[in-house]
């Protein structure tokens, strides 16, 4: 939903979706846009062209989560760079468990 806030204005492609959201599979977009789809969230329209183009965009329901949604990306955007040295901490001791073998 965050990379659909950047522009609640307009519709976004999916291949536009998938770039700004790093290491998605397209398996695993294509599930999360269905369930919000499900969910009310998202609207989707499928242009049968050559090739074929489906774009998403926040329903008005979906529109009303914007507040909440900058509330936690704020909080992303301040903590990232924790968040990532956690995880690369994380990491270089899982590494060294798995190389000590416990």
């Amino acid at each position: 939903m965050s990379i659909l806030a950047l522009d609640p204005a307009r519709p976004l492609r999916f291949s536009e979706i998938r770039t700004g959201i790093p290491d998605i599979s397209q398996r695993m977009l294509t599930l999360t846009l269905r369930n919000l789809e499900r969910d009310g969230l998202v609207l989707r329209h499928y242009f049968a062209e050559v090739p074929p183009r489906v774009e998403y965009e926040l329903t008005a329901m979906g529109k009303t989560m914007l507040p909440a949604l900058e509330g936690f990306t704020g909080w992303i955007r301040e903590n990232w760079q924790e968040i990532e040295r956690s995880r690369q901490a994380f990491d270089a001791a899982e590494t060294e468990r798995s190389a000590s073998g416990t």
